[in-house]
């Protein structure tokens, strides 16, 4: 028993996977001392800023730039004919299109870069913007993409008689692709004699990551040495990188890309803005730093947003509510440019993975891109690759199918899940999913809640309305979600052509302390504290002895970024596995300095110990000295390790959300009683930073399905461009959270780790969603779009003839 105490303690002092470690990274963010990029300053540095268009579609007849260059502290206005003898005026996106950088003859959506100019000062730049001329051409405005398909109006006029795209055949010089999936002849056949079809038209909304701080860029030339360093705010350093080479023609080995704390991604910061392209330039050509940030108007209107997603599903069942086929044809508006972030083979992200939790033995999936006069992009915004859409919608149409047959939502889900013993589970769209057991997850979801005891409150409350008694009625909104993050095996993910794998190298030094860099970039997930934890069970240091380091190009080992939930999955697998390899070494070490057999040894939390004489052990620190002052034969100085990790899958963490909401049919107003969030994401390696993470997650998530949206008029003019339009909750309108959860670890990961970052975004919004419907369901809705303000929540109860 003493024994078991002591190494308990022992195990707790290295406050390792499970412990509920305090943030390392609070510290300095708690008081003001974070470093952001709007941080930097540095001498002679100049700055700049965007003319940018007011219409949606127009050429550009003429700029002027005579009056701006007029003003005194101007030192360039560049425009798309300086970029072009270099190349630069257009530049490729991430999902194999190309994209201008400025205005190169006409523009393509409001807010599109038409001009760069250069100054001595961020103020100077902003007034010399307001005297830069530029005539415009109005040309007919393209916002809604079925219209955009049939349109004689060409958009991307460079690419019009382009036959074929990126992505295979084009239909319509306003189509980028059309991707499927799955097997289209089964599933209609499927459709065709099933004995119930759901049949739905469902929008998922164009919205914003929004983060703390826009996007922004310093770039800084050193002539003498031919240098360049690059401070940003991107996820993916390293892909950054090596995309400033191919456009600047620099030598990879001769740009450092360092991101310093960037003030939250959410995806937004993927992709290569205009901004960052013409700073470099700008820099280059003057041969002093030049900063460009963007102000929050531009974040919204000009960076890439997310969703936008028109998705018109069918779901075919048994009279008992079995699932036997799912077909779902998805237009997606990609706005000006395809400038999606996705894995090179999907151009619709992981949207296959909208079969969801069930076990649907046939399915069929299309999507089709299409180019409107709204801004590119179609980001990740807090999920992976699309994922959030398609769990949207399968929850939505698990509900509108429970409708159709007359079914509790609740035991529709729990007859079509897939079973425990059925993992590893090879889904109808070809996915594999690793593990699960969604079954007891719900279960205790549904306990927890006293689902049964609501659905009667909400019958009484039904029928006290009809009585006049109440003017709120209650919506019990259920998900059941499964995600696919870790992107991932080299095998199927890539970016520009780099596989998806990540990275950790790590040096332990002599007294016992270590210091490992990652090619992952933390923007808020805590990295600094969960990583360190992972090091400390894996090498048996205390986790306050090992220092986190992510961001630098000139120091990480080439890693593909944090984006889609993968760093657990996969830079945290990386870390792992480099742990490991130091343990094999040390385990050599110390077998000499024991004078035994290195299979005489076995590891025991901190240290090597002599198997059946635990009394003679050789500690971590005792090792890490020995490496570097004890001349051991056949080996090599030093206790350093690296690993590159390519996944052999990605990981599929699951969870079960049920949002109680009150909707007052009279204005709309809706108050969030009670949010119960389960989530398996595996093994747990801070359940602290966990919760943070769902806490945040499902912040966005309710934002994103009660009132965030990027919307537009038919002029293409943006109606949602500052942040007095465009909601974001405050802790006024946040409800308490009651987390819980499972642990399924994942087989093939090194520490049964699956991944959490993403899951409440893509879980929270069907389950906020599916209250507002569930809540007037016994007045007949069926459907309606988000997102559900007030607005529309009282257009609902209009439309059903609830108003006094």
């Amino acid at each position: 028993m003493k024994d078991l105490d002591e190494r308990e303690e022992r195990r707790s002092a290295l406050k390792g996977l499970g412990c509920s470690r305090k943030r390392v990274e609070d510290v300095r963010f708690t008081q003001g001392k974070g470093h952001y990029v709007d941080d930097i300053s540095m001498p002679g540095m100049l700055h700049g800023d965007f003319v940018r268009s007011p219409y949606a579609h127009a050429r550009v007849v003429s700029i002027d730039a005579s009056k701006a260059l007029a003003l005194p502290g101007v030192v360039a206005v560049l425009t798309a004919k300086d970029l072009e003898p270099l190349s630069l005026h257009w530049m490729p996106t991430l999902a194999g299109d190309k994209q201008m950088v400025l205005a190169d003859g006409k523009v393509l959506f409001q807010g599109q870069e038409v001009a760069f100019v250069v100054a001595k000062d961020r103020y100077i730049a902003a007034d010399a913007v307001e005297l830069v001329e530029v005539e415009y051409e109005e040309l007919p405005v393209l916002v809604d993409p079925f219209e955009a398909l049939q349109s004689d109006v060409v958009l991307r006029e460079d690419i019009k008689d382009a036959k074929e795209g990126a992505h295979g055949p084009r239909k319509h010089h306003n189509h980028i692709f059309t991707w499927e999936e799955g097997n289209a002849e089964a599933t209609e056949q499927a459709i065709g004699a099933a004995e119930v079809v759901a049949e739905e038209m469902i929008y998922y909304h164009r919205t914003h990551p929004c983060p703390l701080e826009p996007c922004g860029t310093v770039a800084s030339m050193d002539k003498v040495n031919g240098k360049l360093t690059i401070w940003g705010t991107f996820q993916a350093p390293h892909v950054v990188r090596t995309v400033a080479s191919l456009l600047s023609g620099i030598e990879e080995h001769n740009i450092r890309v360092v991101s310093p704390d960037i003030g939250g991604g959410f995806g937004n910061k993927v992709g290569v803005y205009p901004g960052y392209v013409c700073a470099i330039v700008a820099s280059i050509v003057t041969g002093v730093p030049v900063k460009w940030i963007e102000d929050r108007m531009e974040n919204l209107m000009a960076t890439a947003f997310a969703r936008d997603y028109w998705m018109k599903g069918r779901i075919a069942a048994t009279k008992e509510g079995k699932i036997t086929a799912l077909d779902v044809h998805v237009t997606a508006d990609h706005g000006a440019f395809d400038a999606c972030a996705d894995p090179t083979k999907f151009p619709a992200g992981f949207f296959h993975i909208v079969t969801g939790s069930y076990d649907i033995p046939v399915a069929h999936v299309a999507v089709d891109g299409v180019y409107t006069n709204k801004a590119p992009g179609g980001v990740a915004y807090r999920c992976s690759f699309r994922v959030t859409e398609a769990a949207y919608c399968i929850e939505r149409m698990i509900e509108v199918l429970a409708i159709e047959l007359g079914m509790d939502a609740a035991e529709l889900r729990r007859i079509n899940f897939i079973k425990k013993e059925q993992f590893p589970y090879q889904s109808a769209l070809g996915w594999e999913y690793d593990s699960g057991d969604y079954h007891t997850a719900w279960d205790k979801a549904l306990k927890a809640v006293d689902y049964e005891g609501l659905r009667k409150e909400q019958a009484e409350r039904v029928e006290a309305f009809k009585r006049g008694e109440t003017r709120k009625l209650l919506g019990i909104g259920l998900t059941h979600f499964t995600e696919i993050v870790g992107a991932g095996p080299v095998k199927n993910c890539d970016i520009l052509g780099m596989g998806m794998f990540d990275s950790c190298e790590i040096r332990i030094h002599p007294t016992g302390s270590a210091i490992a860099r990652l090619g992952t970039i933390s923007q808020g997930q805590g990295h600094a504290t969960t990583f360190a934890q992972i090091l400390a069970s894996e090498i048996g240091l205390s986790a306050d002895s090992i220092t986190i380091e992510e961001g630098d190009t000139d120091t990480a080992p080439y890693g593909l970024g944090t984006y889609g939930s993968r760093s657990t999955p996969v830079a945290g697998a990386a870390t792992a596995m480099a742990g490991r390899k130091i343990r094999a070494k040390a385990q050599m070490i110390a077998a000499y300095l024991l004078e035994v057999h290195d299979d005489d040894l076995e590891w025991d939390v901190d240290r090597f110990v002599v198997k059946g004489a635990p009394e003679r052990f050789k500690t971590m620190k005792d090792i890490a000295y020995a490496a570097y002052n004890q001349a051991i034969p056949g080996l090599e100085p030093g206790l350093e390790a690296v690993s590159y990790y390519d996944p052999p899958n990605m990981t599929y963490p699951f969870g079960a959300y049920i949002c109680v909401m009150e909707v007052d049919v009279d204005t709309g107003e809706w108050e969030v009683r009670q949010f119960y969030a389960l989530d398996d994401c595996g093994t747990r390696i801070n359940p602290m930073v966990i919760e943070g993470q769902v806490h945040g997650g499902v912040t966005e998530a309710l934002a994103i399905a009660m009132g965030q949206e990027i919307a537009y008029d038919e002029m293409g003019n943006c109606k949602t461009g500052t942040l007095m339009d465009f909601y974001l909750p405050t802790a006024w309108e946040t409800p308490n959270y009651t987390t819980d959860f499972t642990e399924t670890p994942s087989p093939h990961h090194p520490i049964g780790a699956k991944g959490v970052g993403e899951s409440p975004n893509v879980g929270g919004v069907p389950a906020f969603s599916n209250a507002v419907h569930d809540a007037f369901r016994a007045f007949g809705l069926r459907q309606s779009h988000m997102p559900h303000d007030h607005w529309r929540i009282w257009k609902i109860a209009q439309s059903l003839g609830l108003h006094q």
